[in-house]
């Protein structure tokens, strides 16, 4: 009877630890149009944003102008990414670039810069 009770017990203390635990982050991968013009910009957004806590991939197609973004939903979200592209000096999507910052942006980065 001891063993059983025992054996119980330890079988509850499993199943209500197992039970209690954070469900596990939920990766999401989202596509952001940008108004990136060229190989510096790529460089520029990918190499901020593959260094930000919770991006775990980020990939820009220069002629599409398409941001694949690969994150962890539970670490940031996806308004902060496109706060972080706007602040580079880039739109993504609705939220429009920072115009200090997209004042400070090299000649071949801003609207119709590859035909400078």
């Amino acid at each position: 009877m001891m063993k059983n009770s025992l054996l119980l017990l330890v079988f509850l203390f499993v199943a209500g630890f197992g039970f209690s635990q954070k469900p596990a982050a939920k990766t999401e991968t989202v596509v952001i149009l940008t108004s990136a013009e060229c190989d510096e910009c790529k460089e520029r957004i990918e190499g901020a944003l593959n260094y930000t806590k919770g991006v775990k991939f980020a990939e820009l197609d220069v002629p599409s102008r398409k941001l694949t973004v690969k994150f962890k939903n539970d670490v940031i979200t996806l308004e902060e990414i496109k706060k972080q592209i706007s602040a580079l000096g880039y739109n993504a999507d609705e939220v429009l670039a920072d115009p200090a910052a997209y004042e400070k942006l090299p000649a071949c980065c801003k609207a119709g810069g590859m035909e400078h």
